[in-house]
């Protein structure tokens, strides 16, 4: 007879799990028990600080291991202790770090997941341009040992050099000239393997798609602003869900994605793609099976009017389920900071939440469809005192407003509106940023 107490095994590490905390609650409200697998890069005694404050979500969780490194090799003997004491019903990813051991460890136990293939593909970049190649962009991979070769003719320039396996933007760079390939080459760790892509002109995309037994329940597409314009890089600065889209451009998008998940093989659960919508259609930059991250899955609910982290529990799970169409429009913006060290970040709306200070997120209220449009919560994903500097890449980021609108009406201009109202000030020759 079997006396464990049914469980959810979660795996991420604080930074994202205090952006989710609601997959814990919810497991804890159906009555499983909530665990949870992190890394070093968690500190034990902020977590633990958290587990015994009533008042947190996270004070729900029924266990929690760490494990040195989020591969598998460490995973898996890492979690033994916790399947001897729980029986584990289902296996979530929270965050980037972790994706491919959630794979296979909900392989190994036989529930529902996106399948050990399609989670290793997802983490590698050169997995998914060698599975997807009439998807993707003219490549080369690079190897450490081939920096000093010829670049392919039909690779033309402007190119993109990415590593295979990074994330959240982190050593994208955009190269001009040939010429100019070899220098930025030489910039990146030398057992580090890159790819080096034709870039694709066209505006970029992610699609958010729910998916149950290999079938696609539900899609959603989410427009995107990068800072690529100003320089070499590609931070993304805002996104808006649904984008505004007309319906053959975004049943494009949702079309394609459907066949990059067939092709993958992936079974259940959310995942994050992302697109650039060339001339010739939709390019594949990139596809993760998680959640997507910044606020996305804030922005679906205030759009929706529900969250997404039942529907999750619910494909982990293998349990019928649905989501709705958005009935708003909702957005968030990143904001632009003069570089100095951060004093402190004002609103003239929407409260200010330090959600990485305070490790906690604010809840959203969704609003009538034809509500007008309101600004919601600025998030600063920094802590006073750090160096703000450029931003060339996501953790380079340093706050953003978030707000919704009804779908009538047009986004961009609320963007500098909203943006407007929050004051970043920073240390530097006594000036602050707006």
């Amino acid at each position: 007879m079997n006396t464990r107490p049914p469980a959810i095994l979660f795996m991420g590490d604080l930074v994202i799990v205090a952006r989710q905390t609601r997959l814990i609650t919810e497991a804890h409200r159906r009555g499983y028990a909530p665990l949870l697998v992190v890394t070093p890069y968690t500190d034990p005694a902020r977590l633990a600080e958290l587990r015994a404050d009533p008042d947190h979500p996270l004070s729900k969780l029924a266990d929690v291991v760490e494990v040195e490194d989020a591969k598998v090799d460490f995973v898996v003997p890492g979690i033994q202790p916790l399947l001897r004491r729980y029986d584990v019903k289902a296996v979530l990813c929270i965050g980037d770090f972790f994706v491919e051991p959630v794979g296979v460890v909900a392989d190994c136990l036989g529930v529902p997941g996106a399948g050990s293939a399609a989670s290793r593909m997802s983490r590698n970049k050169m997995l998914q341009r060698t599975a997807l190649p009439d998807l993707s962009p003219t490549f080369q991979v690079v190897t450490p040992g081939e920096r000093g070769g010829p670049i392919a003719d039909d690779v033309t320039f402007p190119v993109v050099v990415k590593p295979v396996g990074r994330f959240s933007s982190l050593g994208v760079r955009q190269v001009h000239e040939r010429s100019e390939l070899a220098d930025v080459l030489a910039t990146y760790p030398e057992d580090e393997t890159v790819l080096v892509e034709s870039r694709v002109v066209g505006p970029e995309f992610s699609v958010e798609a729910l998916t149950q037994n290999g079938q696609v329940l539900w899609s959603g597409v989410t427009s995107k602003r990068t800072n690529e314009s100003g320089g070499v890089f590609f931070t993304e600065m805002g996104h808006t869900s649904p984008a505004e889209l007309s319906d053959v451009d975004r049943q494009a998008l949702v079309d394609a994605n459907a066949e990059v998940l067939r092709r993958l093989g992936f079974r259940d659960g959310i995942s994050h793609a992302e697109f650039r919508l060339s001339a010739s259609g939709p390019v594949m930059m990139e596809i993760a099976t998680r959640l997507p991250g910044d606020g996305i899955t804030f922005l679906w609910e205030l759009a929706t009017g529900q969250p997404l982290e039942p529907v999750m529990i619910d494909l982990a799970l293998g349990l019928p389920t649905s989501y709705p169409e958005p009935r708003r429009r909702a957005c968030q913006v990143y904001l632009e900071h003069e570089y100095g060290a951060l004093r402190d970040v004002t609103s003239t709306d929407a409260p200010v939440s330090w959600v990485t200070r305070d490790d906690t997120w604010p809840a959203f209220t969704p609003q009538a469809a034809d509500a007008p449009a309101q600004a919601h919560s600025v998030l600063v994903t920094v802590v006073p005192g750090e160096e703000l500097g450029p931003q060339t890449d996501s953790e380079a980021r340093s706050a953003s407003v978030i707000f919704d609108l009804p779908l009538a009406e047009e986004t961009a201009p609320l963007v500098p509106k909203y943006a407007a109202t929050v004051t970043i000030e920073v240390d530097a020759e006594g000036r602050s940023a707006a």
